[in-house]
């Protein structure tokens, strides 16, 4: 899977279908038109777009924990039930299931953003919103990033 990357402008129509951004799906050749799952972000008012090949990935490992353990029980029904897969359609537009659509306060403007191994929607507003946060970037690269060892050349 290769890491996307970009952020889009893009517009949905009043079906809750948008034009897949074009340079995303040349970044995902061979894994576009398997589809993907859609499903709401666990930290941010947005959605998460799963490659097909990721959502297996991930599901397998949720398919581990003990359902019998209240916490992930609780935990695998929050995450997976707003997940819904998607398809692209003839013309390379996704659908947006309405649900999520409200829970993402989705009008009409939207971001696109390649992160990583996702691609995430937001609305414009809401991530600009998002943006203009004071955040203390060097802090959280501190923080996250300060016991990994960039100089190895290693892929970890």
């Amino acid at each position: 899977m290769p890491s996307l990357i970009g952020e889009y402008d893009c517009k949905v129509d009043a079906k809750g279908r948008f034009m897949f951004p074009v340079d995303l799906r040349k970044q995902l050749e061979g894994f576009f038109e398997k589809g993907f799952v859609i499903n709401r972000n666990l930290h941010q008012r947005c959605l998460v777009l799963y490659p097909i090949a990721e959502w297996e990935k991930l599901n397998k490992k949720l398919s581990k924990l003990n359902r019998l353990i209240k916490a992930n029980d609780v935990f695998v029904r929050k995450f997976t039930g707003g997940a819904t897969n998607t398809e692209p359609d003839t013309s390379g537009r996704l659908l947006l299931p309405k649900s999520l659509i409200e829970y993402a306060n989705v009008i009409n403007d939207i971001k696109v953003l390649g992160s990583n191994n996702v691609i995430e929607i937001w609305d414009k507003k809401l991530y600009e919103e998002f943006l203009s946060q004071d955040i203390d970037i060097e802090k959280l690269a501190e923080d996250v990033l300060g016991g990994l060892n960039f100089n190895t050349g290693e892929d970890e």
